[in-house]
C-alpha cells in the first residue's frame, strides 16, 4: 500500500478448514490464515470480501 489510509477489518479463523471444498480453503488461505484461532488484518478490499464470503461459516470478521 501506498500510505493511503484504507479501511481494514481483522479476520480470525475460528474453525478448520479440514474437510471443506479447495475452493473454500484456498480463500482462507488467501486472506493469510494458516491455523484455527489465527488473527490477520486485512484491507477492506471487494477481493477480500469475496474471500470471507466465501469462508464466513469458518471466519470471525472485527473492524480494525
Amino acid at each position: 500500500m501506498t500510505g493511503t489510509s484504507k479501511a481494514r477489518v481483522r479476520v480470525t479463523l475460528e474453525k478448520s478448514v479440514a474437510g471443506q471444498l479447495q475452493s473454500i480453503a484456498a480463500s482462507v488461505r488467501g486472506l493469510g490464515l494458516r491455523r484455527r484461532h489465527q488473527t490477520v488484518t486485512v484491507a477492506d478490499t471487494a477481493e477480500n470480501r469475496g474471500m470471507i464470503r466465501a469462508a464466513r461459516h469458518l471466519v470471525k470478521v472485527e473492524n480494525a
